[in-house]
């Protein structure tokens, strides 16, 4: 990213959500945000391969980007146009949906910790255990108490990963009511987008303003020095995965990756490759 930005400043979560359609840090339009796109994609793609070479050698550093927002601001767009300008190695992608009778049965974050990444790779969560304040909080489903707990619980969980190596990337994507209806819309008149479409989702739309209290919430009680959130304005999708892209290249820099040092004499082994090759010409000439 050759543009000196301070993205994660400027999209750090504070007290006011921006406008949906803002563009508070980077490019300004289209066009220049599809270059800059390619631009960070390629420093993004740099920075991965550095850690996955490490994790591949003992280090034991990880990314966790997790997307949320509400239905249709772009989480699983954000992975592919992101998360596919990188070496799929060294990513793994998880999504947290309504929890099944098995997980019920269990602890809300033990559906969670199976899915983190391994060291060296970037995981990213499309949706995660905040789903497991925000759902029952919206629907009724559990008493406040109950979900009030899991703060305390995701603050402990979130601070354990950190020490224990992984980087907390916290995204949520804002997208206006204006922006979700018309995308709905086109999930009912595009055939390649029925399958996106659930009846569920304009029930939710009908909550929006209590997920959009219950998420202000979350951000106020869960955003730290060490896992702050960050909010993407969403209804401009080349901005949204600009914006992610940097967050992660910012964020990558910091850490500095490096390719691991060779654990043999790489001079020697030169010196190896060199003879078999003037072997394999002698051969080659003899049968000449």
């Amino acid at each position: 990213m050759s543009h000196e930005e301070r993205v994660r400043e400027a999209l750090l979560a504070t007290g006011e959500l921006p406008e949906p359609r803002a563009v508070p840090v980077g490019p300004r339009t289209k066009a220049e945000g599809r270059e800059r796109l390619a631009e960070t994609g390629r420093d993004l793609a740099a920075l991965q391969e550095a850690l996955y070479a490490e994790g591949s050698t003992g280090g034991g550093r990880s990314v966790l980007l997790v997307l949320q927002g509400m239905d249709t601001s772009g989480k699983g767009g954000t992975v592919g146009h992101v998360l596919g300008m990188v070496n799929p190695q060294g990513v793994r992608v998880a999504g947290f949906g309504a929890p099944t009778e098995e997980e019920r049965r269990h602890h809300f974050l033990w559906r969670i910790r199976p899915r983190l990444p391994d060291p060296g790779r970037i995981g990213v969560f499309d949706r995660s255990h905040y789903e497991d304040v925000l759902v029952p909080r919206v629907r009724g489903l559990l008493p406040a108490e109950q979900w009030r707990a899991r703060y305390a619980e995701i603050g402990a969980f979130e601070r354990e990963l950190t020490a224990s190596g992984t980087t907390i990337v916290k995204v949520f994507l804002h997208i206006s009511p204006e922006e979700q209806l018309e995308r709905l819309r086109k999930r009912l008149t595009d055939p390649a987008k029925f399958w996106k479409y659930s009846p569920a989702d304009l029930d939710d739309r009908a909550r929006w303003p209590d997920f959009q209290q219950a998420y202000a919430d979350i951000i106020a009680r869960t955003s730290t020095r060490d896992e702050p959130w960050y909010v993407v304005p969403a209804d401009r999708k080349w901005y949204r995965n600009w914006a992610v892209a940097a967050l992660l290249v910012e964020t990558l820099r910091e850490l500095a990756p490096r390719f691991p040092e060779p654990a043999y004499d790489r001079v020697a082994e030169l010196a190896r490759i060199d003879a078999d090759t003037l072997t394999s010409a002698r051969a080659t000439g003899s049968r000449g």
